[in-house]
């Protein structure tokens, strides 16, 4: 299946997952059930099935034209690079001119893409830039899965896939068992392969034909719904037990999670018809404002904990001061969850939107240069 007939169908996928993301950190977890940790599971599963089906087509066509991978090795890493890094880098860049303490006291972690490294290590959030934990996963998946795709056989791929993923839950029981805090098996890279593995299962079988092929359209819905359901019994269970980081959260609940995003992302590749899911699909996920918010979905990520932080945003923010202007003047609408949310979206759509055209979609285009 060529990458275009789908790509564009997943960019509303990519939306739905940053706005659970942004609700759930705004309203300070008040969504009744895990929302960030979902977006962020979807985020990775959507991410190693897109990396794995480019890797898979570049693949093919040096087999094909009977030369090595390293072109498509350093063609690979160059469009990682336009499309990731520009953004990222002005973000530190613009903060540390502005003194940015924090920043200036963590800055090897940060320009290194090790994040995730330190949180775990030093069990420390990081404030403002606790997001980028999960920016930091995968581009350090990047560093040595090109080596997996390009360098095994093709028929290997999905039995190291396989092993990826069982490793990761594996070692997310480890962590638990020998009563390690929460934050290392949720943010580590090793931890987080369940998520990567699954999309790059689907996109295995996919680019092969085989999934295409075998299952009709009945049985991705019954596995989408197998899977939703599987998804709601773990977090009732888990939020039954008092203990808010326990066996169900820290080991099982993002692969649940992941297997959920997949059939998410299969029904969307493959159901094309006129049942009610279809057109529900293409009503909500595919208008212009939902697949234009999937193009921006990184800049809002990037932005959207600058603009406001529920757990650390002080006073010296703007967004701070209008909320508590609110309450001073309106007997404590700034309070008012609905209210926030209300100005918030707007803020970070319209930041990320002259974003994407003024910096990020010039930059991005320089891809078209490095095609495979």
């Amino acid at each position: 299946m060529e990458q275009k007939d789908y790509v564009k169908s997943l960019d509303g996928l990519r939306f739905f997952a940053v706005v659970l993301v942004l609700l759930d950190h705004w309203t300070n977890g008040k969504m009744g059930f895990p929302a960030s940790y979902f977006g962020v599971s979807l985020f990775f599963v959507l991410s190693g099935f897109l990396i794995t089906g480019i890797l898979l087509r570049a693949k093919t066509a040096d087999n094909l034209n009977n030369r090595d991978h390293s072109r498509s090795l350093k063609l690979f890493y160059i469009r990682r690079t336009l499309r990731i890094f520009p953004l990222y880098y002005l973000v530190l860049l613009v903060l540390y001119i502005q003194n940015e303490d924090f920043l200036r006291q963590h800055i090897f972690w940060l320009i290194t893409y090790q994040t995730n490294n330190y949180i775990a290590y030093t069990n420390t959030w990081m404030g403002s830039f606790d997001h980028f934990w999960s920016l930091a996963v995968e581009e350090q998946f990047y560093l040595f899965f090109p080596f997996v795709i390009f360098f095994i056989r093709l028929n290997n791929i999905p039995r190291v896939l396989i092993l990826l993923i069982l490793s990761s839950v594996l070692l997310r029981y480890w962590f638990y068992f020998n009563h390690h805090s929460w934050v290392e098996p949720y943010v580590l890279m090793p931890t987080s392969l369940d998520a990567l593995g699954l999309g790059g299962l689907l996109a295995y079988y996919l680019f092969n034909g085989k999934a295409t092929e075998m299952i009709s359209n009945k049985y991705i819905k019954i596995g989408l719904l197998i899977s939703l359901i599987s998804y709601c019994l773990l977090v009732i269970q888990m939020k039954s037990i008092s203990e808010p980081h326990n066996f169900y959260s820290v080991v099982l609940l993002r692969f649940f999670e992941s297997l959920l995003s997949v059939f998410l992302i299969f029904s969307f590749v493959k159901i094309k018809d006129k049942s009610l899911f279809a057109i529900l699909k293409r009503a909500i996920f595919e208008n212009k404002f939902v697949v234009f918010g999937g193009k921006i979905s990184y800049g809002i990520y990037i932005y959207h904990h600058f603009i406001y932080n529920f757990y650390y945003s002080d006073n010296s923010n703007i967004i701070p001061q209008i909320f508590n202007k609110l309450n001073h003047y309106s007997l404590g609408f700034g309070d008012n969850i609905f209210v926030k949310l209300c100005i918030l979206f707007p803020i970070v759509l319209i930041i990320s939107t002259i974003s994407w055209y003024v910096f990020e979609n010039p930059i991005n285009k320089l891809k078209d240069k490095y095609k495979y």
